[in-house]
């Protein structure tokens, strides 16, 4: 049978203030049509569905009216989305009865039985081909939070070794990262064990994850850090030779992590200047009874170019920016992003102005002008540099610095990870929660 395998779609995503739905519209036009062309059996989406936990009308509207039009050209198609870390996952599953019968299925959460063990039938979800022929099972794991997987949740477990060559958790300097790896180890091994349990002979296993793995490549600035830092990445090893193929979301440089059958499809479009020179795609995955036959990209074109000029003096980036070639028969829409970095001898008031000069005319949309200047031999500040392109956790680390004379060691930065990843777990639980209880929650 055939999948396609794709993440990290970022639906909703505004890009330095200017919305994107022209270039995700785009991207699953193209998408759609690709499934149709490959006569895919099934599509799995690993996570960062949308781009924030609370995304707009629009960006919704984006993802349903796919959701139908895909099932009305390929009645037969089985889609399976999770929720990654960007997601709410409760409001990928609030729709998820009425989606179920456009062969859609939405996992944003796990669950926990009685007894303490994993709730691991709802994560399974059986792949058919053409012929409504079960041909695969679906390890559906979407981003699990601290919440889910450390606690009473896992008290209740009987102990049970793992596998010589899994270990709950590799050596941390903290005892919050070792309870959440242990915990994701775990929830990993038991949803392996149930579906090994499961299948038939001559069915494959495919498990779709939002995770980190070690010794992926992550992207220059645009991801978010998972929970706790780095240190909550997880071993490839988590995943079984039993396991054909392991379809993964959340970093957005396609790769492979190790073995063929371990991949990272990576974000169909470049959500930051610093994925301009990615090679964005999807892959086709072909299975041939239980095991991979072959896993081959394919490339997304690009709706929107993005362009970065510099960095370089003043002098050489205005050149270039009077050298653009653009086209003015494209919509306002479709017109390049542009960042422009220049590196300055000193602050020079008007420098947007002569940017805008070199710019007059083209169509061209730019979003970001980054000023570089140096730094004196014994000067203690950072250079000049905007507070987005910082990012909340080496904000963080600068102002520590400044205030105590030292950086913050591995400890206080977990400490603020943590802190900040129960601030977005608390606005996805209000956004499932609904306004009145929000209101209600208020002190």
């Amino acid at each position: 049978m055939k999948l396609i395998h794709t993440a990290d779609w970022h639906l909703g995503q505004t890009f330095h203030g200017q919305e994107r739905h022209a270039e995700h519209r785009a991207f699953l036009a193209w998408l759609l049509d690709t499934l149709v062309e490959r006569q895919a059996d099934a599509l799995l989406v690993a996570g960062d569905i949308f781009d924030v936990v609370n995304p707009s009308l629009a960006a919704q509207e984006l993802l349903y009216d796919f959701i139908v039009a895909a099932h009305e050209r390929l009645p037969r198609l089985d889609m399976v989305l999770i929720a990654g870390n960007h997601d709410s996952g409760n409001r990928v599953e609030l729709p998820a009865p009425l989606m179920r019968r456009l062969r859609t299925h939405a996992l944003g959460r796990v669950g926990w039985l009685d007894d303490g063990r994993l709730d691991a039938d709802r994560l399974l979800v059986p792949l058919t081909d053409a012929a409504g022929e079960t041909r695969a099972w679906c390890l559906a794991l979407p981003f699990l939070r601290p919440a889910e997987v450390t606690g009473a949740a896992l008290v209740k477990e009987e102990a049970s070794p793992a596998p010589d060559d899994v270990p709950d958790a590799p050596a941390s300097n903290t005892t919050a990262s070792n309870d959440y790896v242990t915990g994701i180890s775990r929830v990993h091994r038991q949803l392996v064990e149930a579906a090994l349990q499961r299948r038939h002979p001559g069915q494959a296993l495919v498990a779709m994850s939002h995770a980190h793995l070690h010794g992926a490549a992550v992207s220059e600035a645009s991801e978010r850090p998972i929970v706790i830092g780095g240190e909550e990445s997880i071993s490839a090893a988590l995943f079984p030779a039993e396991i054909a193929y392991v379809a993964l979301g959340h970093l957005h440089r396609a790769q492979q992590v190790g073995e063929a059958r371990i991949r990272y499809s990576g974000s169909p479009l470049p959500l930051d200047f610093s994925e301009v020179d990615y090679a964005h795609q999807v892959v086709e995955v072909h299975l041939d009874g239980e095991t991979l036959s072959e896993a081959r990209p394919i490339p997304v074109p690009r709706p929107v170019a993005m362009w970065r000029i510099g960095p370089a003096p003043l002098a050489e980036v205005l050149a270039a920016l009077e050298a653009l070639e653009d086209d003015p028969a494209l919509e306002r829409e479709r017109w390049p992003w542009l960042e422009v970095r220049v590196e300055l001898e000193a602050p020079i008031p008007d420098l947007r102005a002569r940017v805008d000069a070199a710019l007059a005319g083209k169509a061209v949309r730019l979003l970001r002008l980054e000023r570089r200047l140096p730094r004196g031999e014994d000067a203690t500040a950072p250079a000049l540099m905007e507070l987005e392109a910082l990012g909340p956790r080496k904000l963080f680390a600068l102002t520590w610095e400044e205030r105590w004379k030292a950086p913050p060691d591995d400890d206080v930065l977990a400490d603020f990870d943590r802190l900040r990843q129960e601030v977005l777990d608390g606005d996805a639980l209000n956004d499932a929660q609904g306004p009145s209880r929000r209101q209600e929650a208020r002190p």
